[in-house]
């Protein structure tokens, strides 16, 4: 259902966003314009206790969001849009965590966003902490599936990795504002 919603909610963006997009505008304003439609399709779907957050970076008690790296390093995250229950839905918090980058960004921007996806979408740091339904874990992961959306302005084209358990498991791609 995740894979749907976030397609149906892709779809109206680009439908919606594509004259904003061509424009050059800024991640930041695209991402806002994604979890409109995003939190929108989700509530449509039964999970009316979901929002859609742009550059969302707190947890519990208002502490800043933070993950391990592959070096078990904690380092501070922020992801470009979430579609989580802040907390409330403890058996099922985190579902769907999207980065987004312009064609034209360095490539090493592209590499950190997608690690951050794989890290966001593990299980578990192994078994540093365990989610036990009740506590939540010190640090942030879990999320269903992650996307990466690459758009390339210039050529109104897209592109899509779908991410989940830590790994890239399916792409796709389109053209959009045509």
């Amino acid at each position: 259902m995740l894979t749907q919603i976030f397609e149906q909610s892709l779809a109206q963006f680009f439908q919606r966003e594509a004259q904003n997009i061509l424009s050059g505008v800024s991640e930041r304003n695209l991402c806002a314009r994604l979890a409109i439609p995003l939190e929108a399709i989700a509530h449509q779907n039964g999970l009316s206790t979901y929002y859609a957050d742009t550059e969302f970076n707190r947890k519990q008690n208002g502490k800043v969001k933070t993950m391990l790296d592959d070096d078990m390093q904690v380092i501070n995250i922020t992801c470009d849009l979430i579609l989580h229950s802040r907390g409330e839905v403890m058996a099922r918090d985190n579902l769907i965590a999207i980065e987004m980058k312009k064609s034209e960004r360095p490539d090493e921007e592209k590499v950190s966003d997608r690690a951050r996806l794989r890290t966001l979408t593990k299980a578990s740091f192994d078994d540093i902490w365990s989610f036990d339904g009740q506590t939540h874990p010190e640090h942030v992961c879990g999320y269903e599936v992650g996307y990466f959306i690459e758009l390339n302005k210039d050529n109104s084209y897209y592109s899509v990795q779908q991410f989940q358990n830590g790994e890239l498991v399916s792409e796709f791609d389109g053209r959009f504002g045509l």
